[in-house]
């Protein structure tokens, strides 16, 4: 039987695991994926806001399971994250986050709730999980160096007059056909982990498994290229459009299995911490958090695309195009991995490596300073403040 003041404690929690998918919504998950669409005028700031937190709930429930289990049992060896440390970690979490929302500046969520869960973590007496740190830091440092650097690379090459769009365009889609065959969704496999189209089809064909993927992959890439093909055929702005709304919403997709375990992971350890009289699996956090991912797009993220939109990069399709790719690549390899990382930081890096591509055209020197300090400060506060108050609350 659960103590009342336990059961108290933990729905607390689950009431800040809720505001936590709420930020997130309304913040890097519900702001950035349709951002450079946006910029580019491919579709309206209401628009995005509703489409991104439709699909961020379909990210959340078919992708999150990998994140979700390291944020919650990955980051701190040795203990099970208590209801009451859950609880902390979330509030100090969100509320830096939503400080980001309120002032204009996207703070890097994965950042803060990295920082909180380690911070009350060690403050519990737990031990640090150093090869994960490094994993987790050593993507985290890869990703405006990266992401840019591809993003920069990609407009470079959209731009160039002697490559037509006709060649260009159809080559990126066959790329993000190959991703698309290849990531993981849950409902296709046994384990919580899932399995990829490309291997889910393998497993009805008398092929080898690796033949068979490669069969399936190409065959996929060569439908989105035949694909933007037939539209380019019939009018290129709209093609180039069409192309960019598909990556805003591969985007948005990706956030959502990727930052969902943002908000649950901690709740997830805190109920299978203690015997609850019912069984809670992650399958229903997953939709939980969704949901509240759900209506903080709806409800917050306006805000937050119009500044991401217009305050960092002034782009056109083909940059905005340029910016989506890497994307949408980097935060797969986050999910597969289960790496908590800040969509802020993975957008805003693409967005500005794209915008020099133009010459650095419209992007904001001061304003990517102040973006970065805010990054770097809310991971340093968030562990020390994680740290010193739930280490305050044991001396009660």
């Amino acid at each position: 039987m659960v103590a009342f003041g336990t059961l108290a404690i933990l729905i607390v929690a689950t009431l800040a695991s809720l505001f936590m998918a709420w930020t997130i919504g309304a913040g890097s998950s519900g702001s950035t994926p349709f951002a450079p669409a946006v910029g580019a005028r491919a579709i309206s700031v209401m628009r995005a806001g509703f489409l991104v937190g439709i699909l961020g709930l379909l990210g959340a429930i078919l992708q999150g399971a990998n994140v979700a289990d390291a944020v919650g049992t990955g980051l701190v060896g040795g203990l099970t994250l208590s209801p009451t440390a859950a609880t902390v970690l979330l509030l100090l979490a969100a509320g830096l986050v939503a400080v980001g929302i309120f002032t204009g500046y996207p703070i890097a969520t994965a950042f803060t709730v990295t920082g909180a869960v380690v911070g009350v973590g060690l403050g519990l007496g737990g031990s640090p999980v150093w090869p994960k740190y490094a994993e987790i830091g050593t993507l985290w440092l890869l990703v405006p160096f990266v992401g840019g650097g591809i993003a920069y690379t990609t407009a470079r090459v959209l731009r160039h007059e002697s490559i037509p769009e006709r060649y260009t365009i159809p080559a990126l889609g066959a790329i993000i056909g190959l991703i698309v065959a290849n990531i993981p969704f849950t409902l296709l496999g046994s384990g919580s982990s899932g399995a990829s189209v490309a291997a889910a089809a393998t497993a009805e064909l008398p092929l080898p498994s690796a033949i068979g993927q490669a069969l399936v992959s190409l065959l996929v890439a060569v439908a989105a290229a035949g694909a933007l093909v037939w539209d380019l055929d019939s009018d290129v702005e709209r093609a180039e459009r069409h192309f960019l709304l598909a990556l805003g919403g591969l985007v948005a997709f990706s956030a959502g299995g990727s930052q969902v375990g943002l908000a649950v992971g901690p709740l997830l350890a805190a109920v299978n911490g203690i015997a609850l009289p019912i069984s809670i699996s992650l399958f229903a956090l997953l939709v939980f958090g969704g949901i509240g991912l759900l209506a903080g797009s709806w409800m917050g993220a306006p805000r937050m695309i119009k500044a991401i939109a217009q305050d960092y990069s002034s782009l056109g399709p083909r940059r905005s195009i340029a910016a989506l790719i890497p994307s949408f690549a980097i935060a797969q390899t986050a999910v597969v991995f289960g790496i908590p990382v800040s969509f802020n930081e993975i957008i805003v890096s693409a967005v500005v490596g794209s915008g020099f591509a133009a010459g650095g055209a419209g992007v904001s020197t001061r304003k990517m300073a102040n973006t970065v300090l805010a990054w770097i400060g809310s991971l340093a506060l968030a562990l020390a403040l994680g740290y010193g108050l739930i280490t305050v609350i044991q001396l009660f």
